[in-house]
């Protein structure tokens, strides 16, 4: 069975509409909505529809959001659906092919088609000047892909579990799912990425009405490094990042993204805690960064 956990923060109007539209194509899976502002329930939003309701008390961000409802969840595996994506069929069940054919396979991610007409859902990661980066895939070919979206995905629940679920260090948000999935490929696991199973999505809408774009961009800022101090093990790539880390700084000083350095100090801050989590994770790593980068090159 698969369980649908939908993440929702403050942004109620469209959940609610988007439920409506969804719970048809969801008819045959366990759904999970999960609350995470503590300030105001939707309990008597959420009336109508056959869902599990789960309330979090205090605050969590996406990623605690994700783990919380992960805990309720009875079925094997688990989709993510960010409350402002739109289904348009049942596609999702095809990705339960791919994990009866591949006992090695993470996660399935799907085409995202947003609200301008682009799409994405395959992604790439590398190695540029002492960081590491992502973009979009240069094709949307059906393959592997170096992470699930968050928002659109399903995942074998017990790797999920095994691997400690998504990573509280970055929340509110952004990172969370890339993190999730590194650590996937650097267990040995896999990530694939299938172009047939559709869904349409507008990036950020929620994040977009809740917080300034100086927060947002300060965040993403502090995720990367913390990303970087927390998963990388190559002792010259660590030598890099370090290396570079002043010329990064006035690169983007110059470049006028002076919160590149801002959020290196915001993650710095929570070094003791990255380095705790680390310790903790570290332990699943079997694949070096150099091996898994050079999948996606």
């Amino acid at each position: 069975m698969i369980s649908t956990i939908i993440p929702a923060y403050k942004n109620t109007d469209d959940l609610v509409k988007n439920l409506r539209v969804n719970l048809p194509f969801l008819k045959d899976t366990e759904v999970i909505v999960v609350n995470d502002d503590p300030e105001k329930s939707i309990r008597k939003e959420m009336k109508e529809f056959d869902i599990l309701l789960v309330e979090n008390e205090k605050n969590l961000g996406f990623a605690g959001a994700v783990n919380a409802g992960t805990a309720k969840a009875k079925g094997e595996y688990v989709m993510l659906l960010n409350s402002d994506v739109i289904l348009n069929s049942s596609s999702y069940s095809k990705a339960l092919r791919h994990f009866d054919k591949n006992q090695n396979l993470f996660a399935v991610t799907f085409l995202q088609k947003e609200s301008g007409g682009k799409s994405t859902g395959k992604n790439r990661i590398f190695w540029d000047m002492g960081l590491l980066k992502h973009s979009v895939a240069v094709d949307l070919q059906s393959g592997i892909t170096a992470w699930a979206e968050g928002g659109s995905s399903i995942f074998d629940k017990k790797k999920f579990q095994k691997l400690e679920g998504m990573d509280s260090l970055y929340s509110p948000f952004y990172w969370e799912d890339i993190d999730l999935s590194y650590r996937a490929w650097k267990a040995g696991y896999e990530v694939y990425f299938d172009s047939s199973i559709q869904v349409r999505h507008d990036h950020e809408s929620t994040i977009g009405k809740f917080f300034t774009s100086k927060k947002i961009k300060r965040t993403a800022f502090r995720n990367q490094h913390i990303f970087m101090i927390k998963n990388i093990s190559d002792g010259s790539l660590i030598f890099s990042y370090w290396l570079l880390l002043i010329f990064n700084c006035l690169f983007y000083f110059f470049k006028k993204e002076r919160l590149f350095a801002v959020g290196f100090l915001d993650a710095f801050a929570k070094v003791g805690e990255i380095a705790e989590h680390r310790s903790r994770q570290m332990k699943y790593f079997i694949l070096s960064d150099r091996k898994i980068l050079s999948k996606f090159q």
